[in-house]
């Protein structure tokens, strides 16, 4: 038996691992069990008044879900960059159909105004999934949250120069959460 030399720093081998369908199932249901209620605790926080109502939606609801749906990924070791990003975008879509639900159900809008809300948290948290892979998730974060801001603010005006420009924002989101899930690596392990 061969002993290191003392020249060599010490290393530890992480095996591959690819989540099972237990573990996608897991985590798209963080997206609705651990995700949700953590926005939601945080979102509370605002006073409940008109001004703030609208300061929530716009400024504090892109960085408060932007961060409480990567949370549960902050604590995966040894998966692939893709496997990160796979499973950024199962809590991601984990959280838009429970807040599709939710605005449906409790706020009464019409289901298909929410569809593509489902399609921008998927895509949103995919892009900083895709941050946590690459072990730069600071910018990434940031760019989800300026999608969202953008995404919020053309949803609270109306208008229906809005609405294009927010098909435009939904469109880029998208574009961008595709690009970054193709170029995760499918064998470089994020430890």
């Amino acid at each position: 038996m061969e002993h290191p030399s003392h020249d060599e720093p010490p290393h530890c081998v992480i095996p591959l691992h690819k989540p099972s369908i237990k573990e996608f199932i897991f985590f798209f249901a963080s997206g609705i069990l651990v995700s949700i209620p953590f926005a939601a605790f945080f979102e509370s926080a605002f006073p409940n008044t008109a001004l703030f109502a609208l300061l929530l939606i716009v400024v504090g609801a892109p960085f408060i879900e932007e961060i409480a749906k990567v949370f549960p990924l902050f604590y995966r070791h040894g998966e692939t960059e893709r496997s990160i990003v796979t499973l950024g975008l199962l809590i991601g879509l984990g959280f838009g159909i429970a807040e599709f639900f939710q605005y449906i159900v409790i706020v009464g809008t019409p289901p298909i105004a929410r569809i593509p809300g489902i399609i921008f948290h998927a895509s949103s948290t995919t892009i900083t999934a895709y941050g946590i892979a690459k072990k730069r998730p600071l910018p990434y974060y940031l760019t989800a949250v300026f999608l969202h801001f953008a995404n919020n603010f053309l949803a609270v005006t109306g208008a229906l120069l809005s609405a294009l420009t927010a098909l435009l924002v939904l469109i880029v989101t998208f574009l961008l959460a595709w690009r970054y899930w193709h170029r995760a690596k499918k064998d470089l392990i994020v430890t």
